[in-house]
């Protein structure tokens, strides 16, 4: 073989090389969002009547939320927020949801299933959780630390948080930080602001 053979393979293995190097630098570079905690253990049922613990969602990034069908407030508004969530990453099987609700005695599987088709959820890692009352308060407010309770003076009987919790592939609580170095903790599943700062840091979780 010639010297200027020798040459050229020798060039095409280097640029292979470097190609290779950068490649999973990008894939797997850390995304730079806080590792704030483990996400809590946790076992419900969802909408197709299947067991669904946090173990089923690892290797995933998913949003956790806390809601209740028949809330007439801002529950509308984040199931819409994560629809078009959904819509952003639909066919990413590397990508979930889980949506839990407050009023289980209410939203059983069958009725999540239906309030599944009515807002049009199609992911098949979405999974609407529902299970024992005391289990999910205790699992929001001790697990996640995201408000939830019963409400007599509430519209619809319970008061609950409008915000949404990240989580790595891991099983990471992870958030972005505001202008002062602070990790932000959980997103505003209500303003627009909020949802385009979620998907964006979903986008950098999937690549780690």
């Amino acid at each position: 073989m010639k010297k200027n053979s020798y040459i050229g393979i020798s060039f095409i293995v280097l640029l292979f090389g470097i190609w290779t190097v950068k490649e999973l630098t990008e894939r797997f570079k850390d995304s730079g969002l806080e590792k704030l905690t483990k996400v809590p253990s946790f076992e419900l049922i969802d909408q197709n009547g299947k067991k669904i613990s946090d173990k089923s969602y690892l290797g995933k990034v998913y949003v956790v939320e806390f809601f209740f069908a028949n809330c007439l407030t801002i529950c509308p508004i984040m199931n819409k927020n994560l629809v078009q969530v959904q819509d952003e990453f639909y066919g990413n099987l590397d990508f979930g949801i889980a949506s839990i609700t407050i009023d289980p005695e209410h939203d059983t599987p069958a009725f999540l299933k239906e309030h599944a088709k009515t807002l049009g959820v199609k992911h098949p890692n979405w999974h609407f959780l529902s299970g024992n009352s005391d289990y999910i308060m205790n699992l929001a407010n001790k697990g996640f630390y995201i408000q939830a309770g019963k409400d007599a003076k509430a519209q619809g009987g319970f008061g609950h948080s409008g915000q949404f919790a990240l989580i790595d592939k891991e099983g990471n609580i992870r958030s972005r930080k505001d202008k002062f170095g602070n990790p932000i903790l959980f997103y505003d599943g209500i303003e627009q602001s909020g949802i385009d700062a979620l998907k964006k840091d979903i986008k950098l979780l999937l690549k780690e």
